[in-house]
């Protein structure tokens, strides 16, 4: 299924994704593809930088769900409601998110390319933690990377990805992606 191209319909897309390896998960405390993480601290950190993001850059504050200690699985339904409901607001096609890193973008495009991309991308990391499906749309993983790649140095240099993985040439989209953000994408349980 090709992803849509429409912010609050990707998102829907994606998330839904992301929400059904959520509900799938059986064990939160399995380390994850990041170094140091768990499948419940993958959550935790989409359930926990955006908020502050959002609140700080459009001055919208999400409804905060149980904590990811206790119930992980409302805590992201929570979450993840809360965003699609702020994306299919009509207000936010008249709204923009302003910080000082990235300047002033509609707030439709601004969740999109920072948000709702990251949920895409640890959607394999949660699937990989847990031994789910890990497979990602392949176009929007071409799309991604032939993006990131124009801005590699900014992105290396932000310090959030990690250093490029060593893949074959004639590997698929998802998987340069994966070695292109840091991760290992051979990576499996220990």
């Amino acid at each position: 299924m090709a992803l849509s191209d429409r912010p609050a319909e990707r998102h829907r897309q994606v998330a839904g994704l992301f929400t059904g390896r959520v509900r799938g998960t059986r064990s939160w405390d399995v380390p994850s593809p990041v170094a140091g993480w768990t499948a419940r601290d993958v959550v935790r950190h989409l359930t926990e930088w955006f908020p502050g993001f959002l609140a700080s850059g459009a001055g919208i504050e999400l409804p905060q769900g149980p904590s990811l200690n206790e119930d992980p699985v409302a805590a992201w339904q929570i979450h993840c409601d809360a965003v699609q409901a702020v994306l299919d607001d009509p207000e936010t096609a008249h709204r923009h998110l302003t910080n000082p890193h990235i300047g002033s973008l509609p707030l439709a495009s601004a969740i999109d390319r920072f948000y709702t991309t990251d949920v895409f991308m640890h959607t394999w990391d949660l699937s990989r933690a847990t031994g789910q499906d890990d497979t990602l749309d392949p176009e929007f993983c071409a799309l991604l990377l032939g993006g990131m790649e124009q801005m590699e140095e900014v992105i290396r240099s932000s310090g959030q990805y990690g250093p490029r993985v060593a893949v074959p040439e004639d590997a698929d989209a998802q998987t340069k992606l994966l070695a292109f953000i840091g991760r290992d994408p051979f990576w499996s349980k220990p």
